[in-house]
């Protein structure tokens, strides 16, 4: 299910839906990428887990390895929650982190809502790529 994007300096990145993606790429790119402090790499099955249960997982490779992901939570219809959006710092600022939220959400259904949560260092990039801001989301991780 790939497709084939050139980026600025005539680079060949193909973009796919890749449901299968092997923990090993994943964890790879989220350590290339920066967002590995971020994400219980060193539990592989939790990583296992996280993959087997995204409803999307969208990526970008060069030359067959694995350069970006964008993995998301959805139900297709209603809301899509994409939580990990990663790409290699040595190709970020060629717009593939922007191909791959453009690709994920031409996968949605019409009037499906897309939200994700900024890493700090992040955040200009968002504001960058045009997303909006919305003042009223919360956080809960523990609950009594």
């Amino acid at each position: 299910m790939a497709d084939k994007s050139v980026h600025g300096d005539a680079m060949r990145i193909d973009y796919a839906v890749e449901p299968e993606l092997s923990a090993d790429a994943f964890i790879d790119v989220l350590e290339r990428s920066g967002l590995a402090e971020r994400r219980p790499v060193g539990d592989r099955p939790r990583v296992e887990a996280m993959l087997r249960n995204a409803g999307l997982i969208v990526t970008a490779r060069a030359d067959g390895r694995l350069v970006g992901v964008a993995r998301s939570i959805t139900d297709f219809v209603y809301c899509c929650y994409l939580s990990d959006l990663a790409v290699d710092r040595a190709l970020q600022g060629r717009g593939i982190g922007k191909e791959l939220m453009r690709r994920t959400r031409d996968a949605m259904g019409p009037g499906t809502m897309c939200l994700l949560l900024s890493a700090p260092k992040a955040v200009s990039f968002y504001e960058q790529a045009g997303l909006t801001r919305h003042g009223q989301a919360f956080l809960f991780t523990d609950l009594d």
